[in-house]
């Protein structure tokens, strides 16, 4: 209360792009909750030129420098502010978050209850439901009613009945049916008129019966661990245990990748009920299978993320999502609305940083390390444009542990060799770069493979390794990132910690490499990715490395997507090479001979990558377990890609809790933990014995 004083003085208010930044006297009601603005102190006496009301607020420093920040009312309506320093913002954005959060509470204590006014949501067809029918059993006396029994020590332990627990879990899944049913009857309001989906009550309610629902699933998970505690031990393999679910075998548990439902909702679809159950015994196991490639078919899918339509039209779930947030949130745990999902895994996006195959290839080829070095830089910056989908920014599916992702490349030998020639002068910027050729009818002779292979080795923290490899250039990379979330504001930040290696077997060297940092902007609005930080390469044997900044648009001025960096021979501290452009779209490369080369990235031809067809994937391949995810979302349909979507996460949870209970570790399956990182098991330095790489040297 002592911080509740009504503030008032000039900031400088964002108008459009015509006008642009323009002085305003704004004053911090805080009995009424506004922040309203004038055209000068002078003007204070008339109507306020706007005013916006503060319950329900989100207030956002911005990520971008240290004077502006972003008021963003319950409405829609936005103020992009700008103070004359550091000091004075933070004043401003502490006053302003004192009385949003003072009005936001004030909101459920004062205002009537929902059931005092002329409109009911509850009874649009929920009510009527067989779901709300309780039998004669399931009354509160009867799901607390307790057995004893004595333990070694004389003292009476209370007891759970199975029985009891069922019950429990078949009122929860009717109330988590309810709950939905509600969510979906707020979120079909119009945005405007007497009642609204940004109704501060309607807000409200959404939060609390969430916040509800997640504290009773977390006291039944609370009564599974103490009925599983009393009965560890003292069951043979095999035991059915009816009141985790109907005919769940015990053995079952103990196997990495065990899928069970804790839903009795029967009239989920098929597709549902799929996601939460595996029960052929040969899809449990964990043993690592070799991909054929001649199974595999290039891939036509084209899932372009351009499409707007979702994130406006959802905008009121955003903000209210931007309210429970905290600027530096760790966001690994947030369960993040179905809308602004890729249509694939965050494992295929790493392999879609292959898709240029033939720059890969000619790493290898440079004549002396001083050009295999700029080679791996050249393709390291061509990776990440075709690694994005579209012009908007949405997220990849999160991973579940055990999901993989396999597919490969191929590509004429003709057209790798024809970047082969040593200490060959840089190609001039008029070179085209040809179309990958039609491989049908070529024989194995003719192509190189590129066998690409992810796998999310570790749920918390989310760790995903990932490796490719040409057997025949005698080349491969593994990787392991760890992505870590935070929220900024008006942007999302993900930091990709963990680290890369190259092998040249037949140089004998190895190129270690980080990744960018990558930030969602503007969620609100239109969002796009930038990329910023500075990332390392390095090679120990010759002697080369190179740093390279990823630059982030500063607020005024400057591009978009910058980013320079320098090859350096670090004995004598030599710049061989400079680089600088932009990721996505023109890079330039100055030698240290003077000559130069342009790189257009939106002409390099990208190469299909070849994916098995869904009916000959396993149960844990990204594309055929979010399969029914991906089409919903295809289809539009965003609740039934969230109900997917829930499914397996559910899953997840369920598995996760069980491996705990029983004490199972979680056992990888192409992946092996060395030290701090993670390493493909049967790496190609491993495999490819020396007379293997004598021979193909002689070829």
């Amino acid at each position: 209360s002592d911080h509740m004083e009504n503030i008032y003085g000039y900031l400088m208010k964002y108008t459009n792009l015509v006008t642009g930044w323009q002085y305003r006297f704004f004053v911090l009601n805080n009995d009424a909750g506004l922040l309203e603005y004038f055209v000068n102190e002078q003007s204070r006496h008339l109507k306020p030129r706007g005013t916006l009301q503060l319950a329900g607020a989100v207030i956002s420093p911005s990520d971008e420098d240290s004077h502006t920040f972003t008021v963003n009312a319950a409405s829609g309506e936005q103020y992009k502010l700008r103070a004359t320093d550091a000091k004075e913002r933070q004043h401003w954005v502490s006053r302003l978050q004192i009385c949003t959060q003072h009005h936001t509470e004030a909101i459920g204590k004062n205002n009537p209850p929902l059931k005092s006014r002329s409109f009911s949501l509850a009874s649009q067809g929920s009510c009527n439901s067989p779901g709300v029918q309780r039998r004669p059993s399931q009354n509160a006396i009867s799901f607390f009613n307790v057995g004893h029994h004595r333990s070694s020590s004389g003292k009476r332990v209370p007891i759970l009945q199975p029985d009891h627990l069922v019950d429990v879990r078949e009122m929860m899944s009717q109330a988590e049916g309810q709950q939905r049913d509600l969510i979906r009857s707020i979120e079909c309001l119009p945005v405007s008129g007497h009642l609204t989906s940004l109704d501060q009550d309607l807000l409200m309610l959404k939060a609390t019966s969430m916040a509800t629902m997640n504290c009773l699933n977390d006291c039944f998970h609370i009564l599974q661990l103490q009925h599983a505690s009393q009965q560890k031990g003292s069951l043979p393999a095999g035991t059915t245990i009816s009141w985790l679910e109907p005919k769940i075998s015990l053995s079952n548990h103990f196997k990495n990748g065990a899928a069970q439902s804790f839903s009795a909702e029967i009239n989920k679809p098929a597709s549902v009920r799929e996601e939460q159950s595996i029960s052929e015994p040969s899809q449990l196991t964990r043993e690592a299978e070799e991909i054929n490639p001649d199974e595999e078919l290039e891939d036509i899918s084209d899932d372009k993320e351009d499409d707007l339509g979702a994130v406006e039209e959802q905008r009121s779930i955003i903000l209210h999502l931007l309210s429970q947030l905290k600027l530096g949130m760790d966001l690994t745990r947030v369960v993040l609305p179905t809308f602004i999902l890729e249509k694939r895994s965050l494992l295929e996006m790493y392999a879609d940083f292959m898709s240029h195959p033939d720059l890969f290839l000619a790493i290898t080829n440079g004549g002396s390390a001083e050009e295999r070095m700029i080679r791996f830089v050249e393709y390291y910056l061509t990776s990440f444009h075709e690694g994005r989908k579209g012009a908007i920014a949405k997220k990849p599916y999160n991973p579940i542990i055990g999901e993989t992702f396999h597919c490969s490349w191929r590509m004429p030998k003709s057209k790798v060799g024809a970047e082969a020639g040593g200490d060959a002068p840089a190609p001039s910027s008029s070179e085209q770069v040809t179309p990958a050729k039609d491989l049908e009818g070529q024989t194995e002779l003719d192509y190189y493979t590129v066998k690409f292979v992810a796998e999310q080795v570790s749920h918390h923290p989310p760790v995903s390794g990932f490796y490719a490899e040409c057997v025949e250039r005698k080349m491969c990379v593994n990787a392991h990132v760890w992505t870590k979330s935070k929220f900024l504001g008006m942007s999302i930040g993900v930091t990709m910690v963990g680290e890369g290696l190259l092998s040249l077997l037949e140089h004998g060297e190895e190129y270690t490499f980080s990744l960018p940092c990558a930030y969602a902007r503007s969620i609100l609005t239109v969002p796009w990715v930038e990329l910023g930080g500075k990332v390392n390469i390095n090679c120990a044997k010759t002697g080369y490395s190179a740093s390279i900044n990823f630059h982030t648009k500063p607020f005024y001025g400057g591009k978009l997507h910058r980013v320079t960096g320098e090859v350096k021979q670090n004995a004598t501290n030599t710049v061989v090479c400079r680089v600088q452009g932009e990721w996505n779209s023109l890079l330039e490369f100055t030698y240290s001979s003077g000559e130069t080369k342009c790189v257009d990235l939106t002409k390099l031809s990208v190469t299909r990558k070849r994916v098995r067809p869904l009916e000959k994937q396993g149960p844990f391949e990204s594309r055929r377990l979010w399969q029914h995810v991906t089409e919903s979302l295809r289809d539009g349909d965003i609740d039934k890609a969230t109900e997917h979507k829930r499914a397996l996460e559910e899953r997840q949870r369920s598995e996760e809790r069980l491996r705990a209970e029983t004490e199972t570790p979680w056992c990888t399956k192409y992946f092996l933990k060395e030290g701090d990182g993670w390493v493909y098991h049967k790496p190609l330095w491993k495999t490819l014995s020396p007379v293997q790489t004598q021979q193909m040297d002689s070829n």
